[in-house]
């Protein structure tokens, strides 16, 4: 079973690379500097990748260590009094969207996060855990036959509701393959950009029996999850920094 799932992978890696001969290469956003932003987050304060249990978080999502901490930061912040920390992925803004096992949000402003590669197309994700799953799945199945080089460009929306700010962007591209997820919100958003006249292409065939390509890489097909990530906009808790112990 594990040989034909590494197959199929491999068969939908081509059938999207196809459209891009060259290989990829992960690459960090590098967004505006942050304004202060009024948000229910204070004392916000971005640095590298290193906490053990984001990472660990991140590894039961199938992500590699080493694409987290070249397209990540960690956020430590304040929310009501308490410290709290998540992984964050940068926005053309200077916002972030944050993630940890319980928490989905994001420091403002939102916008989508524009990786540029010098290519005249472009990949187009819903978040950034589809952006990290796409660079995970490349790098464990590699092989496709494509020659060096950068790579596409990527266009991560961190939620659909950016759709708009991304059709002028995506206007720019001479042909851009969209990996939305397989629901109704998905299918939308690749209407609303297709009908605005982008040059976008939908592949989200390559993974039709998945919700998205997290799910895709983990192998968890739809008949299996009975909740989707759009159903996880919040959650009941955060990350908390444990409490420093008092000497004496």
């Amino acid at each position: 079973m594990e040989l034909q799932k590494t197959k199929d992978i491999s068969y939908a890696l081509k059938t999207i690379e196809g459209h891009f001969p060259a290989a990829f290469r992960p690459v960090a956003a590098s967004p505006r500097q942050a304004e202060p932003q009024a948000t229910g987050y204070r004392q916000v304060r971005i640095d590298p990748l290193t906490n053990l249990v984001l990472l660990g978080y991140l590894k039961e999502r199938g992500i590699l260590p080493e694409i987290a901490r070249e397209a990540c930061k960690e956020v430590h912040f304040q929310n009501k009094g308490k410290w709290y920390f998540a992984v964050g992925f940068a926005n053309r803004s200077g916002g972030y969207e944050i993630r940890n096992k319980y928490l989905k949000g994001s420091i403002s402003p939102k916008e989508i996060t524009h990786i540029k590669n010098g290519s005249d197309r472009c990949i187009v994700v819903e978040g950034f855990m589809d952006y990290l799953s796409y660079l995970t799945l490349k790098a464990t199945h590699p092989g496709n036959g494509q020659p060096k080089g950068n790579g596409p460009d990527y266009i991560v929306l961190n939620s659909v509701s950016n759709v708009g700010k991304a059709i002028p962007v995506l206007k720019e591209y001479k042909s851009a393959l969209c990996l939305l997820d397989n629901d109704s919100a998905g299918r939308q958003a690749f209407q609303q950009m297709a009908q605005a006249g982008c040059p976008v292409r939908d592949k989200s065939d390559c993974y039709r029996e998945y919700n998205d390509l997290n799910d895709y890489l983990l192998g968890r097909k739809m008949a299996q999850e009975n909740k989707t990530d759009h159903q996880h906009e919040t959650a009941p808790k955060l990350i908390e920094k444990p409490a420093k112990k008092q000497s004496g």
